[in-house]
């Protein structure tokens, strides 16, 4: 603590000059240890005009001299994929920001070119350079496509990579809907789910959805699920909200005691 002190923080951060002000594009954890160590100022390079995925890379290749790409989050590991493959190989600016960072991290430059010089297109280059079956590779290639809800499930491994595939299918609206019922119930996307869901995608609606999910956790339920019924919506926003299945299967049984108690009252 007292080094960074005496000494601050010796590599710049790289910020990019917004609208609203500066959003940090590399060097978080130095940034932070500034915080902890009291220090108010942090040298920094000021990147202005970039486009969205300029500002990208300059992320995803500063995560990467930092870590391997095997503690990458499966979210990032997508990331990465997409960005070095798909959309910016052997382009000269996704060069020139790797050029840049290894200068600042003091790393002696490398030409960098793609294997004959020639656009690495094929899912089993891809597949190979990675470590991946091709099947493999192109799974997490299709979590690009899921909304952020549901990479951050992928992330805290509350959902397995298959489901988050068969998710990844569904178009952004119905991906949107489906978390606005795995958030308002608590609900786990089991692969089953989403493999059927996925199947019905094109002609869903939030209430189609519930139905599908419904009919699932019944087929595939213990033996303990009881009997399953409807609430309207206007119900379940009403005295439902935020509240998984547990808190709601609570307090459906509290108001049913307190109402046979009442009617036991009522007769006697």
């Amino acid at each position: 603590m007292i080094w960074w002190r005496v000494h601050g923080i010796l590599n710049p951060v790289i910020v990019l000059k917004t609208d609203d002000g500066y959003e940090m594009l590399s060097s978080h954890n130095r940034a932070n240890a500034e915080k902890i160590a009291g220090l108010s100022e942090v040298p920094a390079i000021i990147k202005v005009g970039l486009s969205e995925y300029e500002a990208y890379v300059y992320v995803i290749e500063t995560n990467l001299m930092q870590r391997s790409f095997a503690e990458l989050l499966p979210s990032e590991k997508a990331a990465v994929m997409e960005a070095h493959y798909d959309k910016v190989c052997c382009q000269g600016k996704r060069n020139d920001i790797i050029r840049e960072l290894q200068i600042l991290s003091g790393i002696e430059p490398e030409e960098t070119s793609c294997h004959n010089g020639k656009k690495l297109n094929s899912l089993d280059v891809i597949a190979s350079e990675y470590g991946f079956s091709s099947r493999n590779a192109a799974r997490y290639l299709r979590l690009n496509y899921l909304i952020q809800p549901f990479k951050n499930l992928l992330d805290e491994n509350k959902i397995a990579l298959l489901a988050a595939v068969d998710v990844s299918y569904m178009t952004k609206g119905e991906q949107q809907m489906l978390w606005n019922i795995v958030d308002r119930q608590g609900l786990k996307v089991k692969p089953v789910y989403a493999e059927k869901l996925r199947k019905s995608s094109g002609d869903l609606t939030e209430e189609k959805m519930a139905e599908i999910l419904e009919a699932l956790q019944v087929k595939h339920s213990d033996g303990n699920a009881g009997v399953s019924f409807k609430l309207p919506k206007s119900i379940c926003s009403k005295y439902f909200d935020g509240m998984d299945l547990k808190q709601m299967a609570a307090v459906v049984e509290q108001a049913l005691t307190a109402w046979f108690e009442g009617k036991e009252t009522a007769v006697v």
